[in-house]
Protein backbone atom coordinates (compact mmCIF):
# COMPACT_ATOMS: atom_id res chain seq x y z
CA UNK A 1 0.00 0.00 0.00
CA UNK A 2 1.45 3.22 -1.00
CA UNK A 3 0.62 6.10 1.51
CA UNK A 4 2.87 8.73 -0.49
CA UNK A 5 0.52 11.59 -1.36
CA UNK A 6 0.29 11.93 -5.34
CA UNK A 7 1.45 15.62 -6.41
CA UNK A 8 -0.51 17.27 -9.66
CA UNK A 9 0.28 20.15 -11.70
CA UNK A 10 -2.27 22.91 -12.83
CA UNK A 11 -0.69 25.57 -15.56
CA UNK A 12 -2.77 28.48 -15.87
CA UNK A 13 -1.94 30.97 -17.46
CA UNK A 14 0.02 29.31 -20.27
CA UNK A 15 0.29 31.16 -23.35
CA UNK A 16 0.50 28.85 -26.46
CA UNK A 17 2.40 31.49 -28.93
CA UNK A 18 5.15 32.24 -26.07
CA UNK A 19 5.70 29.87 -22.83
CA UNK A 20 6.64 26.63 -24.67
CA UNK A 21 9.17 26.05 -23.44
CA UNK A 22 8.60 27.58 -20.21
CA UNK A 23 5.44 25.15 -19.90
CA UNK A 24 7.18 22.69 -20.92
CA UNK A 25 10.47 22.98 -18.04
CA UNK A 26 7.57 23.31 -15.82
CA UNK A 27 6.12 19.68 -16.94
CA UNK A 28 9.31 17.68 -17.10
CA UNK A 29 10.73 19.62 -13.99
CA UNK A 30 7.97 18.49 -11.68
CA UNK A 31 8.04 14.79 -13.16
CA UNK A 32 12.02 14.82 -12.04
CA UNK A 33 10.36 15.64 -8.69
CA UNK A 34 7.50 13.47 -7.99
CA UNK A 35 4.69 14.80 -9.52
CA UNK A 36 2.29 12.00 -11.63
CA UNK A 37 1.45 14.86 -14.01
CA UNK A 38 0.03 17.93 -15.42
CA UNK A 39 -3.30 19.62 -16.40
CA UNK A 40 -2.48 22.60 -18.83
CA UNK A 41 -5.24 24.88 -19.03
CA UNK A 42 -4.60 25.86 -22.35
CA UNK A 43 -5.16 24.07 -26.03
CA UNK A 44 -1.41 23.02 -26.59
CA UNK A 45 -1.09 19.51 -27.80
CA UNK A 46 2.76 20.48 -28.88
CA UNK A 47 3.92 20.67 -25.09
CA UNK A 48 1.36 18.06 -24.03
CA UNK A 49 3.12 15.91 -26.76
CA UNK A 50 6.52 16.86 -25.58
CA UNK A 51 6.01 15.96 -22.14
CA UNK A 52 4.02 12.65 -22.99
CA UNK A 53 6.94 11.96 -25.32
CA UNK A 54 9.59 12.47 -22.80
CA UNK A 55 7.56 10.19 -19.70
CA UNK A 56 7.37 7.39 -22.12
CA UNK A 57 10.75 7.49 -23.42
CA UNK A 58 12.18 7.61 -19.74
CA UNK A 59 9.51 5.63 -17.99
CA UNK A 60 7.28 6.45 -15.20
CA UNK A 61 3.11 7.35 -15.28
CA UNK A 62 3.38 11.44 -15.49
CA UNK A 63 0.83 12.78 -17.69
CA UNK A 64 -0.15 15.91 -19.49
CA UNK A 65 -3.66 16.67 -19.81
CA UNK A 66 -3.92 19.73 -22.79
CA UNK A 67 -6.91 22.37 -22.51
CA UNK A 68 -8.71 21.18 -18.80
CA UNK A 69 -10.88 23.90 -17.44
CA UNK A 70 -9.30 24.75 -14.67
CA UNK A 71 -12.02 25.72 -12.36
CA UNK A 72 -13.93 22.40 -12.68
CA UNK A 73 -10.66 20.88 -12.77
CA UNK A 74 -9.72 22.29 -8.89
CA UNK A 75 -13.19 21.50 -7.95
CA UNK A 76 -12.98 18.13 -8.59
CA UNK A 77 -10.18 17.49 -7.34
CA UNK A 78 -11.37 18.87 -4.29
CA UNK A 79 -14.25 17.20 -4.10
CA UNK A 80 -12.29 14.07 -4.58
CA UNK A 81 -10.38 14.92 -1.23
CA UNK A 82 -7.38 16.70 -2.61
CA UNK A 83 -5.74 19.94 -1.08
CA UNK A 84 -5.07 22.71 -3.43
CA UNK A 85 -2.01 24.98 -2.53
CA UNK A 86 -1.47 28.08 -5.06
CA UNK A 87 2.50 28.41 -5.46
CA UNK A 88 3.37 32.09 -6.08
CA UNK A 89 6.96 33.82 -7.12
CA UNK A 90 8.84 34.90 -4.22
CA UNK A 91 8.30 38.70 -3.81
CA UNK A 92 11.95 40.12 -3.88
CA UNK A 93 12.38 42.06 -0.53
CA UNK A 94 12.48 45.93 -0.87
CA UNK A 95 15.60 48.18 0.13
CA UNK A 96 14.71 49.18 3.53
CA UNK A 97 13.55 45.47 4.11
CA UNK A 98 17.33 44.62 3.70
CA UNK A 99 19.36 47.27 5.29
CA UNK A 100 16.62 46.53 8.51
CA UNK A 101 17.86 42.95 8.57
CA UNK A 102 20.81 43.52 7.76
CA UNK A 103 21.47 46.17 11.05
CA UNK A 104 22.08 49.02 8.55
CA UNK A 105 20.53 52.59 8.44
CA UNK A 106 19.07 54.42 6.11
CA UNK A 107 21.29 57.78 6.41
CA UNK A 108 18.51 59.47 4.78
CA UNK A 109 16.41 58.46 7.12
CA UNK A 110 17.82 59.97 9.85
CA UNK A 111 16.46 63.06 11.84
CA UNK A 112 17.94 65.93 12.42
CA UNK A 113 17.58 65.19 16.53
CA UNK A 114 20.57 65.59 18.38
CA UNK A 115 21.70 62.20 19.64
CA UNK A 116 23.49 62.30 23.26
CA UNK A 117 26.06 59.88 23.25
CA UNK A 118 26.26 57.36 26.43
CA UNK A 119 29.07 54.57 25.02
CA UNK A 120 32.55 54.88 26.21
CA UNK A 121 35.71 52.99 23.90
CA UNK A 122 36.18 49.73 25.99
CA UNK A 123 32.54 49.39 27.26
CA UNK A 124 30.97 46.11 27.39
CA UNK A 125 27.70 45.96 25.13
CA UNK A 126 25.22 43.98 24.15
CA UNK A 127 23.99 43.49 20.98
CA UNK A 128 20.14 43.25 21.00
CA UNK A 129 19.11 43.92 17.12
CA UNK A 130 20.24 43.02 13.59
CA UNK A 131 22.12 39.83 12.29
CA UNK A 132 24.48 39.51 15.27
CA UNK A 133 21.62 40.05 17.85
CA UNK A 134 22.67 38.11 21.44
CA UNK A 135 26.42 38.49 21.02
CA UNK A 136 28.86 40.24 23.79
CA UNK A 137 31.09 42.81 22.83
CA UNK A 138 33.28 46.01 23.37
CA UNK A 139 33.21 49.76 22.25
CA UNK A 140 36.08 49.87 19.62
CA UNK A 141 35.23 53.44 18.65
CA UNK A 142 32.54 55.74 18.35
CA UNK A 143 30.96 57.67 15.15
CA UNK A 144 29.03 60.15 16.69
CA UNK A 145 27.88 61.96 13.09
CA UNK A 146 26.67 59.22 11.71
CA UNK A 147 25.34 57.69 15.52
CA UNK A 148 27.18 53.86 15.01
CA UNK A 149 29.32 52.25 17.27
CA UNK A 150 32.35 50.41 15.75
CA UNK A 151 31.77 47.15 18.53
CA UNK A 152 34.51 44.09 18.81
CA UNK A 153 33.35 41.11 19.30
CA UNK A 154 34.07 37.19 19.11
CA UNK A 155 32.94 35.31 15.44
CA UNK A 156 34.03 31.73 15.44
CA UNK A 157 37.19 32.43 17.66
CA UNK A 158 38.35 35.54 15.59
CA UNK A 159 37.97 39.45 16.91
CA UNK A 160 35.79 40.85 14.51
CA UNK A 161 34.56 44.89 14.33
CA UNK A 162 30.67 45.18 13.47
CA UNK A 163 29.47 48.64 12.55
CA UNK A 164 25.73 49.25 14.05
CA UNK A 165 23.70 51.98 14.92
CA UNK A 166 23.61 53.27 18.59
CA UNK A 167 19.85 51.48 18.68
CA UNK A 168 21.11 48.11 18.11
CA UNK A 169 23.21 47.87 21.43
CA UNK A 170 22.59 48.11 24.95
CA UNK A 171 25.01 48.34 27.60
CA UNK A 172 25.84 45.23 30.01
Amino acid sequence: MNLTPKSYILRIGHRPERDQRVTTHVGLSTRALGASGMYLAADDAKVADSIADVAKRFGGDYFCENDVKWKSCINNFKREGGKVQEEKLPIPLRDEEVKRILGEQDEQAVTEAETVVDYRVGEAVKITDGPFSGFDGTVDEIVEDRSKLKVMVMIFGRKTILELNFTQVTKE
